[in-house]
């Protein structure tokens, strides 16, 4: 009997595998020719191993109470793969669901057809079937190469594909000295929190250039961002990224577009005066074809903001207090040492740190119903990355802490938000597993305290790669590359 569950299990396991690997040359051809991205319950497949699609599969059970079987969504890949579509992202887990098991989630009598599956498929992608690709590339430019310029780098490249609309031209750093461009290269190439570089680098030393994946990236060596011509690098109408935080008004960052070749500027950090402060899936339609300067605002303004909105749309938000446990960055001392900031001068490395943050006051920039009710205050701690932050609220309704989870987990799930809000269950969970998480923030349901109106959440955000994955979707939106996402978000968050 043993030898038989043995067997069994085992036969189970490699059709898992097998069909998993029938899948990823699928995934990657639809992107790389055609800016079809697959994605599952939200988690994108591009560039996923087979185990990494087997995993987002064993994820379904714990939305919809139900498996979806790899042999059940491959055929849904199988049948996209024949089909002339317009850019787009797919989640075939929730069609190949739907499709499936209807009778499951209550859908079974909206109208569409489950009898037939390429018939299912024409009615769910109709919008982007034989539609026309109107989307022109844009050039990128990185202006700075610190941690959220090769983030960034690593985001861009790994897209890489010869349809592909985003492409990574230029970086531009100080310096020049012998050695440099390798030792450039050697940062990109190999990273202590976030890993090897998933591919091939090497340095066109005479050129003074990066190659990447296919990508040939330019390094431009500038001490200002007014004094260069990206055009003597076949580079135009490029948006540049700014990295370094060193100009975050109007002014500063008007120097690049004095730059030839330069259309726009991204800021990775909080602007100031008018420049328009952008978390994604919060209040991206605010931005204009006619807006030149933008910010990306903060790691912990996109982590809390997508989250306070859901939660201020649900139940009303009187007031509250952030309070944000974050990793130490860049800006504090090793040891202990002179820094013209309260507390920042002591050893990063060995304390806890009491220091000030924005994001609270800076949630009302992107969301303007929350303005003065939210107070803030960070705590810098001995770890390189993920942070998390502390939701202390008064709402408008009493509620319990199985409504609020339940009602997190959907919007990260099926809103307007999923790709900000992520959601586990784990009560195991702790900071480093949340290294590479591409949401805004993770919600710790388990965490989640409720008495009455009173709530406290623990929300978790990789503030690093989280942070990049959004100001990507804000450099999407400027270049005019906002894909519609199949199925459509069905769940309603004002």
């Amino acid at each position: 009997m043993n030898q038989q569950f043995e067997q069994e299990l085992l036969s189970s396991w490699q059709e898992r595998q097998e069909f998993a690997e029938k899948m990823l040359p699928i995934i990657g051809s639809l992107y790389r020719d055609h800016c079809v991205e697959i994605t599952l319950y939200g988690r994108t497949l591009l560039n996923a191993s087979a185990i990494d699609v087997i995993k987002a599969h064993r994820t379904v059970r714990r939305h919809e109470g139900e498996k979806l079987r790899l042999r059940e969504s491959w055929p849904v890949l199988e049948a996209i793969s024949k089909m002339k579509l317009a850019p787009v992202e797919i989640d075939i887990g929730k069609l190949a669901f739907d499709f499936h098991h209807s009778d499951k989630n209550g859908k079974s009598g909206d109208g569409k057809d489950r009898s037939n599956l390429e018939a299912y498929l024409n009615q769910a992608l109709s919008e982007v079937h034989n539609a026309q690709d109107n989307h022109k590339a844009t050039d990128v430019v990185l202006y700075g190469f610190g941690r959220i310029g090769r983030l960034l780098a690593r985001l861009l490249i790994e897209r890489q594909g010869k349809n592909n609309k985003l492409r990574l031209r230029a970086i531009v750093v100080r310096g020049g000295r012998e050695g440099d461009l390798e030792k450039r290269a050697s940062l990109l190439r190999r990273d202590s929190v976030h890993g090897p570089f998933n591919g091939s680098i090497t340095i066109d030393e005479k050129r003074k250039a990066i190659k990447a994946n296919g990508s040939y990236i330019q390094v431009i060596y500038a001490d200002s961002p007014d004094e260069i011509d990206y055009t003597n690098y076949g580079i135009d109408d490029a948006i540049v990224v700014d990295n370094t935080g060193m100009w975050r008004d109007e002014e500063g960052l008007g120097l690049h577009l004095k730059s030839k070749g330069v259309a726009k500027v991204l800021l990775t950090a909080p602007g100031k005066g008018l420049i328009k402060n952008i978390v994604h899936g919060v209040n991206h339609g605010d931005i204009l074809t006619s807006d030149n300067i933008l910010s990306a605002a903060s790691c912990t303004t996109n982590a809390i903001t997508p989250v306070l909105k859901a939660l201020d749309e649900e139940y009303g938000i009187e007031n509250g207090h952030v309070e944000t446990v974050h990793s130490f960055t860049n800006d504090q001392n090793l040891i202990d040492n002179y820094h013209k900031a309260d507390r920042r001068g002591r050893s990063a490395s060995l304390n806890m740190v009491i220091t000030e943050t924005g994001a609270a006051k800076a949630v009302s920039k992107a969301y303007p119903p929350l303005a003065g009710k939210l107070t803030g205050n960070a705590i810098r701690v001995p770890t390189p990355n993920v942070s998390m932050a502390i939701l202390n609220l008064n709402l408008k309704s009493v509620t319990d802490k199985d409504s609020i989870n339940h009602y997190l987990q959907t919007a990260s799930l099926f809103s307007d938000l999923q790709h900000q809000i992520d959601f586990t269950a784990s009560k195991e969970i702790v900071s480093t597993d949340l290294v590479g998480t591409r949401a805004a923030s993770v919600v710790d349901s388990q965490a989640t305290i409720v008495a009455e109106n009173r709530a406290t959440l623990y929300v978790w955000y990789d503030n690093e790669f989280g942070y990049s994955c959004q100001v990507m979707r804000v450099v999407r939106d400027m270049a005019g590359l906002s894909y519609p996402l199949v199925p459509q978000a069905d769940f309603a968050i004002s």
